[in-house]
């Protein structure tokens, strides 16, 4: 579980930046430490390993490429962030190791979600539940991302509907704001934000209301959504 026992370092030059990503981060609840440079990010991981660097790529010095070349060996994930808006500056990150690239500016909200996701796929994963999930007739079997409506129709949910109705159903009856459940389904974002959230919900509902479960998921004004049936398991 991504959390406070997970040790964060921010290599960003410019200070005002850095100290607003240390702070936002700390507030999650995430031990962050911040430096500047390439020497300062070594002295750091010398001291204590991270669980995950965020680097900028426009550094004093080595620049992000070369430092997240040589992490890419046997380092920390890396999360690369930068104002350059190239699609082929995004490729040669990722092509030297990086895990993610975030480009500036952007949302917190983004950040810590895509921080979030990060490191889940870093922790073990608990073994696969079979057992299906039931409520007001429906089936859904969340490991084959099969859903059976109550008149019998069987619906073969993308993994991305698979995510959403997920993070539904194991929350009945509960508002999740956009940016919970940005970090619940680890939706990849392309483009605003909440705009993202809005969609992938919107898909979701489409498919629900094409087999008669359009009011299985309520828009709570200003706060998120709810599932709205009680949800059970066999």
């Amino acid at each position: 579980m991504a959390g406070k026992d997970n040790r964060i370092v921010v290599v960003e030059d410019d200070e005002s930046v850095r100290e607003a990503i240390v702070a936002y981060l700390r507030r999650h609840g995430f031990h962050v430490l911040g430096t500047d440079d390439a020497a300062g990010l070594d002295a750091l991981l010398r001291s204590q390993p991270a669980d995950l660097v965020i680097l900028d790529i426009m550094l004093p010095g080595e620049d992000g490429l070369s430092i997240c070349r040589r992490l890419s060996q046997d380092g920390p994930p890396v999360l690369l962030l930068s104002a350059l808006v190239e699609v082929t500056d995004r490729v040669v990150g990722l092509e030297l190791g990086a895990f993610d690239y975030l480009g500036k500016p952007f949302d917190p909200r983004e950040l810590l979600a895509r921080v979030r996701a990060i490191l889940r796929r870093q922790a073990p994963r608990p073994p696969a539940s079979t057992r299906p999930y039931l409520f007001s007739g429906w089936v859904f079997e969340a490991d084959s991302h099969r859903l059976t409506a109550p008149n019998g129709a069987e619906l073969a949910l993308t993994a991305g509907e698979a995510r959403m109705l997920l993070a539904f159903v194991r929350h009945p009856h509960r508002v999740l704001s956009r940016d919970r459940l940005l970090d619940l389904t680890h939706e990849a974002v392309e483009g605003p934000f909440d705009r993202a959230i809005d969609l992938a919900v919107s898909r979701l509902r489409r498919r629900l209301a094409a087999a008669g479960g359009a009011a299985l998921i309520e828009t709570v004004r200003s706060l998120g959504y709810r599932f709205q049936a009680p949800v059970t398991r066999t």
